[in-house]
């Protein structure tokens, strides 16, 4: 142009470059309180890798470059494979060689599975939308198992911390990949409504073999190297593994019909597949695959918790950039006092969901101990129920902190449009609301649930009225629950009396005590940003500071 027609200013710089894991003050804080001695280094060099201007940049091409779907050669040759943009591999890369997939299967590090939460929390900051299939296979480890001789085989290469994309035969990669294949047309989320049948074909080394046929409506990554799925027997629904090249070397009978077009998670390839005489071989015991896919299932809900907790903690950092620089009405957005009440409400939905999802996570580390395999079964779905369904309102008012700014995708803040489309999968995958407050009932019969919950709050007993009467009643009311129309309500209550009481241990009292007078004393309104005028806003935000 000849001429400017204006100077550009009052444009905020974005948030990059710098060490998620130094600037989290609430994750470092949970940490602390569920494995005192962690070794946290992994996570600052993690931390570091995903605040990188590089690996932004990286997650956004992956997101526009979409996955495409290519069926045959241009010879017209079958080949069902994937084109995944380079930005995806190289983010595939760094999340396995972080161990994000499976290195608590497979390593002696302490406290495992809370520090590989921690540092799958952390890459989501990124929004990459590549985390399914790295959630899957974390998660299908312990059903795995149940066929010694094919965990044998696979479980090195699940384990590793190589990413080897080629399609080739198990034993000639340095790394491997796995997915999960459940729901059908006709059932969605009501498995025992699958049509897929599975007729015995005879055994070999791996046990017993099935030729299978059917399709799958939600077969997500489906460039793994193998798959679990569930099919009919002759005994009933049976828990099958699937590879997609066979130990001879062939092609499985796996054929992609089509990617879906979703919402979000657009580097993600989710598909429709059918297998036309697929060999498969038998995980577990024949007829009992439902048990055997939940034991998969509370895994990946655990993910999902995590990675909406990482969603909420990065579109509140985004936010607290963005108004700490930007100017309106002759002060900077986040000296005005309804964005400060904005800001500090969102912080402690933030660091709430934080510490829930990471004290889930430490009770899979021990799971020998009594106590944790009840906070396991009740935790669960509790915070796969709850801090999802916070996320998509969070989302929604971190974004509406940037204005204009925030609903656009190109930018360092265009990560806003992201994860504001990102939110709703973590709330439906894996089984929605009505889902999880179905398990969180199972869950209660299953053993003295209210005594474990009792005992998880008492720490915190006597330190907020409003904490103290919530927790006299939930006990009564976790025994008396027998009927589904008060369940999600159960779920929410429970959520936040053990968040109140985490927070009591971990936060500080401004922290703890505007969580409780919102959440649960009824100080607060149907937004965020209905604090009451007597909280610790400076302290509150200033925790919670990208900084």
């Amino acid at each position: 142009m000849a001429a400017a027609t204006h100077e550009v200013f009052n444009q905020p710089a974005p948030l990059v470059d710098a060490n998620l894991f130094a600037i989290n003050r609430p994750m470092q804080a949970a940490l602390k309180f569920n494995a005192p001695a962690l070794d946290t280094a992994p996570l600052q060099k993690l931390g570091q890798v995903a605040g990188s201007g590089e690996m932004q940049a990286h997650a956004r091409l992956a997101n526009v470059h979409t996955p495409q779907l290519k069926t045959h050669s241009r010879f017209g040759h079958r080949i069902d494979q994937v084109e995944f943009h380079s930005s995806y591999h190289a983010l595939m890369t760094e999340a396995v060689g972080a161990g994000l997939h499976g290195a608590p299967w497979g390593e002696g590090a302490a406290s495992p599975h809370l520090l590989r939460a921690a540092g799958f929390m952390l890459f989501t900051e990124l929004e990459p939308s590549v985390l399914c299939p790295i959630s899957m296979s974390y998660a299908v480890a312990p059903a795995l198992r149940d066929n010694p001789a094919i965990y044998k085989d696979w479980s090195p290469g699940l384990t590793s911390r190589a990413y080897d994309l080629a399609l080739k035969v198990w034993r000639d990669k340095a790394g491997l990949t796995m997915g999960m294949g459940m729901t059908e047309k006709q059932g969605g989320s009501d498995v025992r409504a699958n049509t897929t049948r599975a007729e015995p074909a005879g055994s070999d080394g791996w046990g017993q073999r099935f030729t299978v046929t059917g399709h799958k409506w939600f077969f997500s990554a489906p460039m793994c190297d193998a798959f679990l799925i569930l099919a009919q027997t002759k005994t009933g629904l049976s828990c099958l593994f699937l590879p997609r090249v066979l130990p001879d070397g062939s092609m499985n009978q796996l054929f992609i019909q089509r990617l879906k077009d979703k919402l979000g998670n657009k580097a993600n390839a989710s598909s429709e597949v059918e297998f036309v005489g697929a060999t498969a071989w038998l995980v577990g015991e024949e007829g009992r695959g439902v048990p055997q896919i939940l034991a998969m299932g509370t895994m990946t809900r655990l993910d999902c918790a995590l990675g909406t907790s990482g969603l909420m903690r990065q579109a509140l950092s985004i936010a607290l950039n963005h108004t700490t620089q930007r100017k309106a009405f002759g002060k900077t957005l986040i000296d005005q006092p309804l964005m400060k009440n904005v800001l500090a409400d969102l912080a402690l939905e933030s660091e709430a969901a934080t510490a829930l999802a990471l004290r889930l996570a430490r009770s899979f580390d021990h799971l020998d101990d009594p106590h944790e395999q009840v906070m396991s079964r009740l935790l669960t779905p509790v915070a796969k129920f709850w801090i999802c369904k916070r996320g998509s309102h969070f989302a929604q008012e971190a974004m509406e902190c940037l204005g204009g700014n925030g609903y656009v995708e190109e930018g360092g803040e265009g990560i806003m449009a992201r994860i504001y489309r990102e939110m709703p999968l973590n709330s439906i995958w894996e089984g929605a609301g009505n889902i999880m407050a179905l398990d969180l009932l199972r869950a209660l019969r299953k053993a003295d649930t209210a005594a474990a919950l009792a005992q998880e709050l008492a720490p915190a007993r006597g330190m907020h009225r409003a904490l103290d009467h919530l927790a006299d009643r939930l006990p009564a009311r976790v025994e008396e629950m027998a009927t589904e129309m008060e369940a999600r309500r159960l779920a929410q209550d429970v959520a936040l009396a053990v968040q109140a009481a985490l927070l009591a241990q971990t936060a500080p009292p401004e922290v703890f005590g505007a969580f409780c007078d919102s959440r649960l004393d009824g100080q607060w309104g149907h937004s965020f940003g209905s604090l009451g005028s007597g909280t610790g806003f400076d302290a509150i935000i200033e925790r919670a500071m990208p900084r």
